[in-house]
């Protein structure tokens, strides 16, 4: 029964530091099928769109996403590597473990990762949008990095900026 860990705020030392590669023998192990069970239904809690190991106190290289959109079903992705990318573009950004604020970044407006699957299966997901900056979010999660480290005009967000902000 998967559920909801608490996810950790800015200023806890767990979020800056840079994650663990996963053994293929940890991935098949039923605490790290745990952890993904537990990390989707943290996510979806919250609510959010991608949710990184670290910020539910896990230094390891995974994370969940889910985008809600037809070319994008849910995935996990475990070690991820981000490969093609293009085009940077402006994009306003938040982030569940930095609650109530938004900000601008430089995000790609596609991307590619490429990983293995919660079955220990390669896989390569491609997309743009809001797929893509959620991608490059949830790996500068693993390598220690908040999105404010590199935002512009940090600030609370506004009701009409709620809708729009991606926050994962």
């Amino acid at each position: 029964m998967p559920y909801v860990r608490p996810i950790l705020q800015e200023g806890h030392p767990a979020l800056r530091k840079i994650a663990k590669r996963v053994g293929p023998a940890e991935i098949a192990d039923a605490l790290f099928q745990q952890l993904i069970d537990d990390m989707f239904a943290t996510m979806y809690a919250a609510p959010g769109v991608g949710l990184a190991a670290p910020q539910v106190s896990v230094s390891k290289r995974v994370f969940v996403i889910d985008v809600n959109d037809e070319h994008h079903p849910a995935a996990v992705v475990i070690n991820p590597k981000l490969e093609e990318c293009d085009e940077e573009i402006e994009l306003r950004e938040g982030c569940l473990s930095v609650p109530g604020m938004v900000g601008e970044i430089l995000r790609y407006r596609s991307a590619v990762v490429s990983g293995l699957d919660r079955l220990g299966r390669k896989i390569r997901l491609a997309g743009e949008g809001l797929f893509a900056q959620c991608v490059q979010h949830e790996i500068d999660h693993l390598d220690g990095k908040l999105y404010i480290d590199r935002a512009a005009n940090v600030r609370p967000v506004a009701a009409e900026e709620e809708e729009e902000a991606v926050t994962n």
